[in-house]
């Protein structure tokens, strides 16, 4: 996990500084950011790769997206719009584990946000998903992102590229199932609600996805700038932790 940590504390911690104004470059802007997470891969539920295991197909492929009802960054603000990354790990291994040599990451940002709210959103992108700092093959595309909610089913759309719809599964003591605080959980992830996907297909970035019962997730978030710079702070003392048994080791 000592790769784990050291990738995920440089990509979230770099975007919280190089996000600072022009003219306040000592000073990270503050961020907000309150809606819903909707999440699916191509694994069998629950995903694997929060639990640091290999993926069930060859490679684990998938996707992250936020609907923010509510939100601010700095003074611009961001209510109703949405942002979504959609990525694949090498061949047997975890997202985790491959951080940094995904085959390919793209964001996807609402094309209804205007330049400002655009810049906003690829920023809170890169501390929260972190989705540039995933893949040397990545890229950013502006397109409609939708979702519609019929009966117990979740239906999002990205585009003409995207489409996934998502359900809960029952608990065996009835209502949902949630999962809280897995071995890889991010803020975003801290709990979610599990469930499987109907269909979930994707036509981009050199791939032709077409999957059906895979693993897909219901979360609610509030997320913030400086919840995420202590959630940088945490994992600096994970590190520093697991650094001296294993200095000591070497001796």
């Amino acid at each position: 996990m000592k790769v784990v940590f050291l990738a995920l504390a440089a990509a979230v911690a770099a975007p919280l500084v190089l996000g600072a104004p022009k003219d306040e470059k000592t000073k990270a802007t503050k961020w907000k950011i309150t809606g819903q997470l909707e999440e699916a891969c191509s694994c069998n539920a629950a995903c694997p790769c929060w639990f640091d295991s290999k993926p069930t197909r060859a490679t684990c492929g998938g996707n992250q997206v936020l609907f923010i009802q509510k939100g601010n960054y700095g003074n611009v603000k961001l209510d109703g719009l949405a942002v979504a990354n959609y990525a694949q790990s090498p061949e047997n291994q975890t997202m985790m584990d491959s951080f940094g040599k995904w085959n390919f990451s793209t964001n996807y940002i609402d094309e209804k946000a205007n330049p400002e709210q655009r810049k906003a959103l690829e920023a809170i992108a890169a501390v929260v998903l972190p989705s540039n700092n995933g893949s040397k093959n990545f890229k950013t595309v502006y397109v409609p992102i939708t979702r519609k909610i019929e009966g117990k089913d979740h239906i999002i759309a990205i585009g003409n590229v995207a489409t996934f719809t998502g359900h809960l599964v029952e608990g065996g003591l009835g209502g949902s199932s949630r999962i809280t605080n897995p071995p890889g959980a991010d803020p975003l992830h801290h709990q979610y609600a599990q469930g499987k996907t109907t269909k979930m297909i994707y036509n981009d970035s050199d791939q032709n996805w077409d999957w059906t019962d895979t693993n897909y997730m219901l979360g609610t978030f509030t997320l913030d700038s400086d919840q995420y710079a202590k959630f940088v702070a945490g994992l600096a003392q994970k590190m520093a932790k697991k650094e001296k048994p294993e200095s000591a080791e070497k001796k």
